[in-house]
């Protein structure tokens, strides 16, 4: 049975226009836009006074399976993201044993083969993400990988690097790189300045990233390949890509939702929950992240969702690790803290939600909402305001920065591939 989608406030994310559109759904394919459809053979869901956006696509999420299931695993983090409204999410492969060969990819296809979510793959650069033995590109690639990545560690041996892009731009795949030079990082915990001094703790210093995203460049300039810079930071580290892209290199870049909204003055009271990597740094850092978005040196934001277990977080700051559950509260908070105080358009931000990652990641008839497209559609109430608690999160792990925080904004329904994959229930929650 089909379905229509009548009355929403359709963005059309390329074409920068929000149009009162019915959107008719066949066989999991948008199939008519128009002001006005009327069937009675179909499904018909009225969404009078809200946004009918494309579904959100992560580049971003560790889930943590295998290995690590008592944070996460594939199926509650695929829950975690239908309830942030996306149809899309790449695994990063710090998980345990790692996919440095093609059994970890086989492993997570057979697992999520039935999840109403188009669940992409990353490999690993080198053997046990130890930096120093390539794993097997091809075989990876063949398996499923879309990109290989280290994450969570940056390859320091920069001949490995460099090898590494050859075979990789030789395959067409896409290098995430995990930019942090760690002898300069020297095991800090929060940004190096005014509040790590305050707070006596270790400090990362931001030449920690930019050194490693100087050294990408340069060698992604060497071999040709397509380098994407993981969970920009620094001002510097936006003016390092905006120079590589303005001189034609395959460079793209990322910045997380807690990086454009909060700074390191928010760790004044030592949340273990704000405690992630790259750290939170200075508003004027801030302010250069938001700047390179909105030009367009940023291509995209991804939530670095590092889920962890309760217990593994509530001991002293040092001692926790880094990272934070950010699927289920992204959009909100971006809309809540850019949209709403009009520092970026709605259409513009999902360009960087929706059809700069599928370009990248290479997703054919995803990303927008158009005839023939995929019918992969969130659905987001503007008028909606929640108080993010633990009870309204539906991932294992609760580790999110923004708990007790009121925002607007949610997504209320995901479609995926003409499935109602999630509708959000509010009784109790609001």
């Amino acid at each position: 049975m089909g379905m229509l989608i009548k009355n929403g406030n359709v963005v059309m994310v390329e074409d920068g226009k929000i149009r009162k559109m019915d959107v008719l759904i066949d066989k999991g394919i948008i199939v008519e836009i128009s002001p006005e459809i009327n069937r009675s053979d179909v499904e018909v869901i009225d969404i009078e006074g809200k946004f009918l956006i494309p579904g959100l696509i992560d580049m971003h999420v560790h889930f943590r399976d295998p290995g690590y299931t008592h944070k996460e695993d594939i199926h509650s983090g695929s829950n975690a993201a239908l309830a942030g409204g996306f149809t899309g999410v790449l695994m990063m492969p710090n998980t345990d044993p790692p996919p440095d060969n093609a059994t970890v990819i086989y492993y997570w296809k057979e697992k999520s083969k039935s999840i109403p979510l188009n669940i992409l793959f990353s490999g690993c650069i080198t053997k046990n993400r130890a930096g120093k033995e390539l794993s097997k590109f091809y075989e990876l690639k063949e398996a499923g990988a879309v990109a290989i990545t280290d994450d969570g560690n940056w390859v320091a041996d920069g001949a490995v690097f460099r090898h590494a892009m050859e075979y990789a731009a030789a395959l067409d795949l896409l290098v995430i790189t995990h930019p942090e030079e760690p002898t300069i990082a020297n095991r800090g915990v929060i940004n190096e300045g005014y509040w790590s001094t305050v707070l006596g703790l270790r400090g990362i210093p931001k030449a920690a990233e930019n050194i490693a995203i100087y050294r990408d460049i340069e060698i992604a300039k060497m071999t040709g390949a397509k380098l994407h810079v993981a969970h920009l930071s620094t001002a510097e580290g936006v003016r390092l890509v905006a120079a590589a892209k303005k001189l034609g290199l395959k460079v793209t870049a990322e910045v997380t939702p807690h990086h454009l909204v909060l700074t390191d003055e928010a760790l004044a009271g030592y949340d273990t929950n704000l405690k992630v990597n790259p750290p939170l740094r200075e508003a004027e850092e801030q302010k250069a992240l938001l700047k390179g978005l909105l030009e367009g040196v940023i291509d995209v934001i991804a939530t670095d969702h590092a889920p962890h277990a309760s217990y593994e977080k509530n001991v002293e700051f040092n001692d926790a690790p880094f990272g934070i559950e950010g699927l289920e509260t992204a959009f909100p908070v971006l809309y809540t803290e850019l949209v709403l105080k009009k520092k970026i358009t709605l259409e513009k931000l999902l360009l960087k939600m929706t059809v700069n990652p599928a370009k990248i990641l290479q997703l054919p008839k995803q990303g927008d909402i158009k005839k023939g497209n995929y019918a992969n559609l969130t659905v987001i109430d503007p008028k909606l305001t929640l108080k993010v608690s633990e009870e309204l999160l539906v991932g294992k792990s609760k580790n999110n920065p923004f708990l007790g925080r009121t925002l607007t904004g949610w997504p209320v329904m995901t479609v995926y591939q003409g499935i109602v994959a999630y509708q959000r229930l509010l009784k109790g929650v609001q």
